[in-house]
């Protein structure tokens, strides 16, 4: 059994890991290197620290650490994209977790499509955009992408459409 105040201060890292990844996420694609650089830095330090809880704890499931800390596990892996082996790990040990019943399918979904593609691979549900085009987000090249939508409603995603019509410039 691990005591509550190593939990509860598992919970609030993996809070103040999201918080500070929500902060600097706009440096991601930015024209600024520095800014850039910063945002790399910060990604693959907690994508370092994220390796480290896994060994610790396994997946941080929303058992352990709250639904929200939870969430930002799923966040810390999904932005590690300059570090498959954390990302693929975090995969493995998400998949168990959600044949367990302990995390859910969509977050899982998300995290295959980005390895996926972080891979070089094409994704399925149709997660990941790849870019704009007049005015529309395309997604990146899909397995399947005649049941793309299909296959997002099995893991409680929207449909593509609905799905990037929150992204639209008004």
């Amino acid at each position: 059994m691990r005591a509550a105040h190593d939990v509860a201060a598992l919970a609030a890292e993996l809070l103040g890991m999201a918080a500070a990844d929500q902060q600097t996420s706009v440096h991601a694609n930015s024209d600024d290197p520095a800014a850039q650089l910063a945002w790399r830095r910060l990604t693959a330090r907690h994508g370092d620290r994220l390796n480290e809880i896994m060994d610790a704890f396994g997946w941080p499931t929303a058992d352990l650490v709250g639904e929200d800390a939870a969430r930002a596990a799923w966040l810390v892996a999904q932005h590690a994209d300059r570090q498959l082996d954390v990302q693929r790990r975090a995969l493995q040990l998400m998949r168990q977790a959600v044949k367990d019943g302990s995390a859910g399918p969509r977050e899982l979904a998300f995290l295959r499509d980005r390895t996926l593609v972080n891979e070089g691979r094409k994704q399925v549900y149709g997660t990941q955009i790849a870019g704009v085009k007049d005015g529309s987000p395309i997604p990146w090249p899909c397995e399947e992408p005649e049941r793309m939508d299909e296959l997002r409603v099995e893991v409680g995603i929207e449909p593509f459409d609905e799905y990037v019509a929150k992204f639209a410039v008004a």
